[in-house]
C-alpha cells in the first residue's frame, strides 16, 4: 500500500447537480474525521455530514459521505467518497481543503485503477476495460468493455497459461526423473500443443475485431465530382457537416463525421471528387481521397443516375464497396441495386440498414472475447512463436524453455508476471478519478 493518499473528482468536471470526490490511501480515515469533525460513519452507509476546511474552520458544503475501509473497496485500500454539490466554487474549496491535509495529493490519470491492480483487485485486462467503459460511446463498445471487465479475456488467457504450465511441469518432470514411470510427456505435449496453438491462432485471426470496435470503423464515401457525396454524408449525419454546391471540386480535404450505426461506432468520411484534377490543391485532395478509401473498412461508391458511371470510381471498387446510385429523383437509368435521393430521402433508410448489417457482420460473435489492444496481439503473437519453437526443439530442455516463454507472454497480458515497464503505458490514457 502506498504511503500517499490520493484524491480526485471522479465525476465529470464542470457545473452539475452533484460532484463525486474519490479518496484512497492510508490517511483517508484521519482525513474524513478532520473534514467532518465527526467519528467515521458505518462502512458502506451513506450519511450526511458538514464538510469544513480543517485549516480555516470555514464550512465548505453539506455532503453525503461514504466510508469504504480496506480491503472491500475499488482500490483495495481505505477509501471514501464525498458526494457534494456540483458548483465550481464548491469543487475548488474541496480540492483546496483536501490538498492541505498531511499525506494527501491529487491523483494522476488512472492512478486509482493502478492501485486496484497492484492490490490484486483487478488484472490488467480488467483495468483496461474500466477505461474502455468510461470511454464507450455506443452500445457495442459498452458490451465489449463490460464483458472484459467481468474477466472474459483474463479467464481465457489464464486458462491457456495454466495448460502451458501443466505441460511444462510434466516435461520437466521427465527430464529430472527419467527413471520414473510418468507416461510419455513428449507425446502428450505434441497433441496438446497443436490443439492449444490452433486455439490461439484462431483467436488472433479475427481481423482486429476488438481493436476496431474500440477505435471505430471508417466508411469512405467516394465518387465523381457532383455525384452527391456531401449531400449523402449530410443525410446520414442528419445535419449539415459538408458544404453542398453545384460547383465541381467543392470538397478538397476529407471531412469526418461520427455516427452510431446500430450500436457500432463509425466515422463517415466525405472525400474529394475523383477526376483528373486541374489544380494542385484539388489533386492533393484527390490523392487523400484515394488514401482514405484504401484504408477504410467499408467504401460507399456513388454513381449519379443522370450520367454514366465514371471510370475513376469504378476502378476503386472491391469487396469492401457498397455501390449506390445517387440522384435517383432526376430519372435516368438506375443500374445499381441501391438507388437513393438525398432530395426526397428515398432509399436513405434502406442504405442505413445495409450499412448497419455490413458493420454488424464485421463484428459477428465468434463465441470468444477478442483481443482489444495491440499489446494483447503482440504478446499472443510471441506466444505462438514460442509454441512453434517448442514443437520444433531438438531437446526436451529447449522445448520446456520455450513453453516457459509462451506462458510468460500470456502472463504479461493479464499482469500475472512482472511487467513494471508496461504499467505507465496501460494507465496513462485513463481519465482522472479512475
Amino acid at each position: 500500500m502506498s504511503g500517499e493518499t490520493l484524491f480526485a473528482l471522479a465525476s465529470a468536471a464542470g457545473r452539475g447537480a452533484i460532484a463525486v470526490w474519490r479518496l484512497s490511501g492510508p490517511d483517508v480515515a484521519v482525513g474524513l474525521q478532520a473534514l467532518t469533525s465527526r467519528n467515521l460513519p458505518a462502512p458502506r452507509r451513506a450519511v450526511l455530514r458538514a464538510l469544513t476546511d480543517p485549516s480555516t474552520g470555514i464550512l465548505i458544503d453539506h455532503a453525503l459521505v461514504l466510508w469504504l475501509p480496506a480491503p472491500a473497496s475499488y482500490t483495495g485500500e481505505d477509501s471514501a467518497e464525498l458526494h457534494c454539490h456540483g458548483g465550481r466554487a464548491v469543487a475548488e474549496s474541496v480540492a483546496a481543503a483536501l490538498g492541505r491535509l498531511p499525506g494527501f495529493r491529487p491523483a494522476e490519470p488512472g492512478e486509482f485503477s493502478r492501485r486496484a491492480y497492484l492490490n490484486g483487485k483487478l488484472d490488467l485486462t480488467e483495468a483496461e476495460a474500466v477505461a474502455d467503459l468510461a470511454a464507450a460511446e455506443t452500445e457495442a463498445q459498452r458490451r465489449q468493455a463490460l464483458a472484459q471487465a467481468g474477466g472474459a479475456l483474463s479467464t481465457l488467457y489464464d486458462g491457456w497459461r495454466s495448460r502451458l504450465i501443466h505441460l511444462r511441469a510434466h516435461l520437466e518432470a521427465d527430464i529430472e526423473f527419467p527413471d520414473d514411470d510418468i507416461g510419455d510427456p513428449v507425446a502428450e505435449l505434441s497433441g496438446q500443443l497443436k490443439e492449444l496453438r490452433s486455439a490461439i491462432a484462431d483467436h488472433l485471426a479475427d481481423a482486429r475485431r476488438g481493436e476496431r470496435l474500440r477505435e471505430g470503423l471508417t466508411i469512405a464515401v467516394i465518387g465523381a465530382p457532383n455525384a452527391g457525396k456531401s449531400s449523402l454524408v449530410n443525410s446520414l449525419a442528419r445535419r449539415d457537416v459538408a458544404i453542398v454546391s453545384p460547383e465541381a471540386g467543392t470538397t478538397r480535404d476529407a471531412i469526418e463525421v461520427h455516427l452510431d450505426l446500430g450500436g457500432y461506432p463509425v466515422t463517415l468520411v466525405d472525400t474529394a471528387g475523383l477526376r483528373s484534377a486541374p489544380g494542385t490543391i484539388e489533386a492533393e485532395g484527390i490523392a487523400r481521397a484515394r488514401a482514405r478509401a484504401g484504408a477504410a473498412d467499408l467504401v460507399l461508391a456513388l454513381f449519379a443516375a443522370d450520367g454514366p458511371p465514371d471510370a475513376e470510381t469504378l476502378a476503386m471498387i472491391d469487396d469492401r464497396t457498397i455501390r449506390v446510385t445517387s440522384k435517383a429523383d432526376l430519372g435516368g437509368t438506375v443500374t445499381e441495386a441501391l438507388a437513393i435521393s438525398t432530395t426526397t430521402n428515398a432509399g436513405i433508410d434502406t442504405l442505413l440498414k445495409v450499412l448497419t448489417d455490413r458493420v454488424a457482420g464485421l463484428f459477428a460473435d465468434r463465441g470468444a472475447p477478442p483481443p482489444t489492444r495491440a499489446r494483447h496481439r503482440q504478446a499472443l503473437t510471441l506466444c505462438l512463436a514460442a509454441l512453434d519453437a517448442s514443437g520444433a526443439a531438438p531437446l526436451p530442455e529447449l522445448a520446456a524453455e520455450e513453453l516457459r516463454i509462451a506462458a510468460d507472454e500470456l502472463g504479461r497480458i493479464t499482469g500475472r508476471i512482472d511487467i513494471e515497464d508496461m504499467l505507465d503505458s496501460v494507465f496513462r490514457d485513463f481519465c482522472i478519478g479512475k
